[in-house]
């Protein structure tokens, strides 16, 4: 064998796995539904035939990472939560009691967001106690960082450099006023109806940009009193890591 053929072999990338891809797509897309979802309407959603999503769904359930009942509707199981609780663990732990204040003296959802590459992901959330009705927002639920309240606030604390592309420029006059101010707003930009109120959490360098948020349907409360309340909370949790 030549050394020309030995560079040749050497730099041919391995393959990725299809079936582990197509299992994380699976766990991606029972995070982003609003509900369980049907056997059918995974494989649809995963563009194959019904006789392969149940072939992976059967492996991620023996697992634990997903759950079927009696109708066979599918969503993630309880050792999904177990794997989550694993990540930023410190930042979970100061970040909880608070969210949990929060929803319960406002009575809306409250959730901790962490930027992920050009993705807002969900890393805790909390439902107000006594509420009538609430917006559910699932842990692992992503949406890109170009929309909504909590991807504002955390652009508004990365330099522009940083941000992904494809940004308009009413979007960046959006963060620029929530630089500003302190906070963010969204109305009806990644749930239909929803309105949620954002603040950026900064935390220790090295750690990825994250922020705070509420979502509800409608409230007579005044936005900049709730992104007050938000940045009470945010300054705890950074003070309890040492921001």
């Amino acid at each position: 064998m030549t050394g020309q053929q030995e560079a040749t072999m050497t730099t041919v990338p391995t393959p990725a796995s299809q079936t582990l891809s197509r299992g994380i797509q699976i766990l991606e897309i029972l995070a982003d539904a609003r509900g369980p979802l049907s056997i059918d309407d995974i494989a649809r959603r995963l563009e194959v035939h019904r006789s392969v999503a149940y072939r992976l769904l059967r492996t991620l359930e023996d697992h634990g990472l997903v759950t079927r009942d009696g109708a066979g509707q599918v969503q993630l199981g309880a050792r999904m939560a177990a794997l989550a609780a694993g990540v930023a663990h410190d930042l979970q732990a100061e970040a909880l009691p608070e969210l949990t204040a929060i929803a319960n003296e406002l009575g809306m959802t409250c959730f901790l967001a962490v930027l992920d590459h050009d993705q807002c992901i969900t890393l805790a959330s909390v439902e107000p106690r006594h509420a009538v009705a609430s917006v559910a927002q699932r842990p692992g639920a992503r949406h890109s960082v170009l929309v909504g309240a909590p991807g504002k606030a955390i652009l508004s604390i990365l330099p522009s450099t940083e941000w992904p592309t494809g940004i308009s420029e009413r979007l960046r006059a959006e963060v620029a006023e929530a630089a500003l101010r302190g906070w963010a707003t969204s109305h009806d930009e990644v749930i239909p109806t929803v309105q949620a109120v954002a603040v950026p959490l900064r935390l220790r360098h090295g750690q990825r940009p994250a922020a705070i948020a509420v979502v509800h349907v409608g409230s007579a409360e005044d936005p900049a009193q709730i992104a007050a309340r938000l940045q009470r909370s945010a300054q705890v949790i950074r003070d309890a890591l040492g921001g």
